[in-house]
């Protein structure tokens, strides 16, 4: 071999080891700047065994926005789907504070479903170490659907006030300016009567329906008969009915009773028939029918009126709603009958239902109960006191 071959061979075996060293010192520097995999971030026991027990919406999510662990009530709401959150906005929140550590309150609102009803949330999102976020929902749309109904409570209480109280106003400024007019005096001051007798009246349905709305169950209900509160919601309506030849009758089950409280129900069903007789035709007839079941009784009244649109009868049961303005102004109603209705079955544990076709007439059936489950020794107890039925 000449001394070029040599030479040549010598520096290629040169140029390979160099190439191995340069490429050893990359892969051991490369070994040395390598981030270790991370293991995957964990709950800790205290906070996965709270969230369990939760009532509330609750969820902990990680760097990678993956929901880790969340409450059952989170996915009922639809706040998580899978190990994602559903909620974008939701999702920036967690973000605001995954970057700055920052505790954050904040109202939203989402849907179930791409049409259904916005569901009003209150979330409040915390840290739960650098890596795991916490948020905490609360559904607070049936306080908004409350807070919403007193606003327009008062805004129609102060409207409906209004009208009375104005028609006084001006009627004793026209009794005034025609003091000298016997005949105008007197037709003012009936008038003055009539708004009179409608400011009491919408005031003390106002006050009832207060009395009312909260909807709790009675404490102690009373066997109540129901031919006496039959015959009082009539003889309500006894001089309105009698006027515009509407005859009001009675049908159905005698000698039933219920358990409830008869001021109440008395009440409930008096609004029932009085309006069935205004929004009766003249010489038309309303019936009141009772039908006893097994543990219900239904009061029904039915009259020949003017019956209730459709897409009307879902509304009826609104405080002020009224399905003729004109015709409530002409019988003097204030659209509050149908909620004391409403709220008398609610607080009774019963239920109001109706049946209406538009220009025949309407059914109304309050359903109470007739009896509750005793013990043995109660129920001879309450059966001694009460006697036969």
């Amino acid at each position: 071999m000449d001394t070029t071959t040599q030479g040549l061979l010598f520096a290629l075996l040169g140029a390979v080891l160099g190439a191995g060293v340069v490429l050893a010192f990359r892969i051991s520097d490369r070994q040395m700047h390598a981030v270790p995999p991370q293991p995957e971030p964990t709950v800790p026991p205290g906070v996965a065994t709270v969230l369990g027990v939760l009532r509330s919406s609750a969820l902990v999510v990680d760097e990678r926005d993956r929901v880790v662990k969340a409450s059952a009530p989170a996915y009922v709401m639809g706040l998580v789907s899978g190990d994602a959150l559903t909620v974008p906005d939701l999702v920036d929140v967690v973000r605001q504070v995954r970057r700055d550590g920052q505790i954050r309150d904040t109202e939203l609102v989402m849907r179930r479903g791409h049409e259904g009803p916005p569901v009003h949330v209150t979330a409040r999102v915390a840290p739960l170490s650098s890596r795991l976020v916490l948020a905490l929902v609360e559904d607070r749309t049936r306080e908004r659907r409350v807070e919403a109904i007193r606003r327009d409570f008062v805004a129609n209480v102060s409207h409906e006030l209004k009208t009375p109280v104005g028609a006084l106003n001006l009627l004793a400024e026209a009794v005034e300016e025609a003091a000298d007019d016997p005949e105008a005096v007197t037709r003012f001051a009936g008038r003055m009567q009539t708004e009179s007798a409608r400011l009491t009246r919408l005031v003390q349905q106002i006050i009832e329906l207060s009395r009312l709305q909260g909807d709790d169950p009675l404490l102690d209900p009373r066997p109540v008969d129901v031919d006496t509160l039959v015959a009082r919601a009539i003889d309500q309506s006894a001089i309105d009915a009698q006027s515009r030849g509407i005859e009001v009758v009675q049908d159905g089950a005698r000698g039933v009773k219920l358990l409830g409280h008869a001021d109440e129900v008395a009440l409930a069903l008096g609004n029932l028939v009085s309006n069935a007789v205004a929004y009766s035709p003249d010489s038309s007839r309303v019936v009141v029918t009772a039908k006893p079941g097994e543990t219900t009784v239904e009061l029904s009244v039915t009259d020949q009126g003017i019956g209730i649109p459709a897409e009307e009868i879902d509304r009826i049961f609104e405080r002020f709603y009224r399905v003729d303005p004109a015709r409530h102004r002409s019988t003097g109603g204030t659209g509050l009958g149908l909620s004391i209705v409403k709220h008398v079955a609610a607080s009774h544990g019963g239920d109001v239902r109706v049946w209406s076709v538009e220009g025949q007439g309407s059914t109304f059936t309050l359903e109470l109960p007739r009896r509750t489950t005793l013990a043995p020794e109660e129920r001879t107890v309450r059966q001694a006191q009460e006697g036969p039925e």
